[in-house]
């Protein structure tokens, strides 16, 4: 083993602990035109590029969710690219990292509202949507569904569409608990009204931007298999993978897919990141299976990541533990050790949180830490 094999110590920074959710975009433009529970806020990518030094080049991020990495590339001046296996959240994310001709996007805005309402057929809206919807919303969203659909211009169609699936599961009667969608019925908005008022949000939100860097490039695509992305072409990676046994990601958008982008789905991810637990020796006898499968893709994902990075080029990586009945995962320190044995140079593992790991709800068995680990991409010797 060389250099690049020590794992330096843990740094504790738990004053970054709301760094590592979506909730600190709740209150910034276009960052949170969709909440993403599962998303880190913008000024973590801030920080996380401030830690790895970066000021230009191009920075990738391959769990991109609803592009919180590449639209923070773009407002700093840097170009980017987004990779997820989400058709979902590349809708989402190229609606957020587009450049638009804002008055394009208001005359069409104002046809959409100006046509005469008439009650959509419901027969082909999925049965197990439909409980989650008052009556009138759901055919409300119906009938704007079909005159965005109508669009041929793919940036406004695509825009009024994520302005559409905002509006819609807001005033749904959905709860996503977990992986689990519940229904939990509440008062709902008047629906044109309220999409009425989302979309001038959303244009007001882009005249009132400043995006110098070029738009970003993005692909509904695998991370562990990063194609169209050329080697040594990275300068820096900021990214959260799937968390260990966490939530089932593309389920838990499930009504978004039934309503909006249906035949769309992908294969369900919980445990691992890629669609399918492998058979074969475990590399981790110790740990459960689907730890296991998780971290053969995690090698495959470090593996990627070493490719298409630059030498010298850094990747900053948020992860959490994983808790099992019997044990809890240190993710963080597992990821160290494998980047380190595939010749990264590990920098630092910074945990930014921490959170009570029980057995059964009930009996404590300890501390599950959320931690970024940052690595590089060593300059080849000469």
């Amino acid at each position: 083993m060389n250099d690049s094999s020590v794992i330096p110590p843990i740094q504790e920074r738990y004053d970054l602990r709301l760094l590592t959710t979506f909730k600190p975009n709740k209150h910034i433009p276009i960052h949170n035109w969709v909440y993403f529970k599962e998303g880190f806020a913008r000024d973590f990518v801030k920080l996380a590029l401030s830690w790895m030094h970066v000021k230009q080049g191009i920075i990738l991020d391959p769990f991109v969710g609803v592009g919180t990495t590449t639209l923070v590339a773009r407002e700093l001046g840097l170009s980017s690219i987004g990779v997820d296996v989400s058709p979902l959240m590349i809708l989402i994310t190229r609606a957020k990292c587009r450049d638009y001709e804002i008055e394009r996007l208001r005359q069409e805005s104002t046809k959409i509202f100006g046509v005469r309402f008439s009650r959509p057929d419901l027969g082909d809206v999925p049965t197990f949507v439909k409980p989650y919807f008052n009556r009138y919303t759901l055919e409300d969203v119906i009938f704007f569904r079909k005159s965005i659909q109508d669009i041929q211009d793919d940036a406004i169609r695509e825009f009024l569409l994520v302005a559409l699936i905002s509006a819609a599961m807001k005033a749904s009667y959905v709860y996503k608990d977990g992986s689990l969608l519940r229904i939990v019925k509440k008062p709902v908005p008047p629906f044109r009204k309220f999409l009425k008022a989302k979309v001038r949000r959303m244009i007001r939100d882009l005249s009132r931007s400043n995006l110098p860097g070029p738009e970003s490039k993005l692909f509904v695509g695998d991370a562990r298999i990063l194609r169209g992305i050329d080697g040594g072409s990275i300068d820096a990676i900021v990214t959260s993978p799937p968390y260990l046994n966490k939530i089932e990601y593309t389920k838990v958008y499930g009504l978004e897919y039934a309503l909006f982008l249906p035949g769309h789905e992908p294969e369900p991810i919980r445990s691992y990141v890629g669609t399918v637990v492998k058979n074969g020796p475990l590399s981790y006898p110790e740990l459960p299976p689907v730890a296991n499968a998780y971290f053969d893709d995690m090698r495959s994902v470090l593996n990627e990541m070493k490719r298409v990075l630059k030498e010298g080029g850094k990747a900053t990586i948020v992860l959490a533990g994983g808790v099992f009945p019997n044990v809890i995962v240190n993710s963080d320190i597992l990821l160290a050790n494998m980047a380190a044995e595939l010749e990264f140079k590990v920098h630092a593992i910074i945990t930014l949180n921490k959170r009570v790991a029980t057995r059964d709800r009930i009996e404590k068995i300890g501390w599950a830490r959320e931690s970024a680990v940052i690595i590089e991409r060593p300059p080849q010797p000469r």
